[in-house]
């Protein structure tokens, strides 16, 4: 089997923070998240109702992510179920005094905030397929403003009160050393994943099914040391791959790259160059 089914997704990123009341007491005044309960010692955060997006381990004197980055977790990002819903939080945020950026990416449009340890969140809403263009084979995809007015009025009448139920983990982001090594990694000869564009500078972007990007990828922290277990960031990300072949054709391919790979917990277990964690398991 080549490549990855359609039907893959990103599941609970596992993150390493210097204090887990005081990351989770942020995550639910800003995003609305619910605790879940926790599990293996980690904090379980999500949608009411939903299964887990965010798992906490705190790390007593964890260092916080620097301005610029470096190797390791760039963000990861929260997909909501609408647009309407992307109106809401932006409203929600001014109401709070929350300082953060965003940008129209075409094929969606972003919020992006830092929580307490310096880790960056993207909460965003997708535009339809229908509506996603190509250019010169690429899917399309630009840093543009938002429009901050027409996002606001389809939140209608409304208000933000919570993580709204359907929201999943969209995509992750990861600053890398190499793009060439991260591809051989990440996309057809490791993971999977298809290339959607290269398009933006010093940047790669990967996916299954059609999606512009369950991964993104860049080297805007090349040169720095990468993120070590003493740094906040990520323990782990989590890539949901029904379909038990599907799974040993990745545990195949990463072997063939020398890649060593491990069972924990029933999940497959690998690192890439820079020691990004990614936990394979089985979902549908």
């Amino acid at each position: 089997m080549n490549g990855l089914p359609d039907d893959v997704s990103v599941g609970p990123v596992r993150l390493r923070v210097a204090n887990v009341a005081r990351c989770a007491d942020w995550l639910e005044r800003v995003l609305g998240v619910s605790r879940l309960g926790e599990d293996a010692g980690r904090l379980q955060l999500g949608a009411r109702g939903g299964g887990p997006l965010v798992e906490l381990r705190g790390h007593a004197g964890a260092r916080p992510v620097p301005e610029h980055g470096r190797p390791g977790l760039y963000h990861y990002a929260l997909l909501l179920p609408d647009r309407a819903d992307l109106g809401r939080f932006l409203l929600h945020l001014a109401r709070l005094g929350v300082p953060h950026a965003d940008s129209d990416h075409l094929v969606s449009e972003a919020i992006y905030l830092r929580d307490p340890d310096g880790i960056t969140i993207e909460v965003y809403a997708d535009r339809p397929r229908d509506a996603w263009r190509r250019r010169g084979g690429e899917l399309a995809i630009d840093t543009l403003p938002l429009d901050h007015s027409s996002l606001a009025a389809a939140a209608g009448d409304t208000r933000w009160e919570r993580l709204p139920d359907g929201t999943r983990m969209g995509h992750v982001h990861h600053y890398v050393g190499d793009l060439a090594a991260a591809e051989r990694f990440y996309a057809d000869a490791g993971l999977g994943f298809a290339v959607t564009t290269r398009a933006f500078r010093s940047a790669l972007f990967v996916s299954a099914g059609g999606y512009h990007h369950h991964v993104g990828l860049n080297t805007w922290a090349a040169g720095r040391p990468p993120a070590g277990p003493d740094d906040a960031g990520l323990d782990a990300w989590t890539l949901v791959v029904p379909g038990g072949e599907a799974r040993a054709a990745i545990e195949r391919r990463l072997a063939a790259l020398a890649v060593t790979v491990t069972r924990e917990d029933g999940a497959l277990t690998a690192s890439d160059p820079w020691g990004i964690t990614v936990r394979i398991v089985g979902g549908g």
